[in-house]
C-alpha cells in the first residue's frame, strides 16, 4: 500500500463521515477535525516512507496510527449520537414535538448510512 493510498482511505472515511448537515450541536457535521487528519496522514506517510530503512518500525508506526484514528473515530460517533439523543430526549418531556422526532429521525439516517458506506 502507497502512502497516497493511505492517505486517501483515511481522509476518504473521514469525509464519507463528515458529509452532511446536522440538527444537533454541531454545525459542520464533522466529526473530527481536518487538523487531526492531517496529522495522522503525515505521521502514515512517514511510516511508509521509512520502510525502506527500518521495515518493523514503520509497521508498528502505521499500526499506533490505525488505532488512534479507529479510537478517534469511535469517540467521535459516540459524542454524535449523545447529541443525537439529547435533540430528541429531554428529562420530563414524554411527547417531543414530532417535527423534532422527523429531524431526529434524519440526522440518526443520514450518520448511519454515511457509516455504512465506509
Amino acid at each position: 500500500m502507497t502512502g497516497g493510498a493511505s492517505r486517501a482511505g483515511i481522509l476518504g472515511a473521514e469525509a464519507r463521515v463528515n458529509a452532511g448537515t446536522t440538527t444537533g450541536a454541531s454545525t459542520s457535521g464533522r466529526l473530527m477535525p481536518h487538523d487531526e487528519g492531517d496529522k495522522w496522514s503525515l505521521r502514515l506517510q512517514h511510516a511508509v516512507s521509512a520502510f525502506v530503512d527500518e521495515p518493523r518500525g514503520s509497521i508498528e508506526e502505521a499500526d499506533q496510527v490505525l488505532k488512534e484514528v479507529a479510537e478517534r473515530f469511535a469517540d467521535a460517533v459516540t459524542r454524535r449520537r449523545r447529541t443525537l439523543r439529547t435533540s430528541w430526549q429531554t428529562p420530563g418531556d414524554d411527547k417531543a414535538d414530532t417535527e423534532q422526532l422527523r429531524l431526529a429521525l434524519r440526522d440518526y439516517r443520514e450518520l448511519t448510512e454515511r457509516l455504512l458506506k465506509i
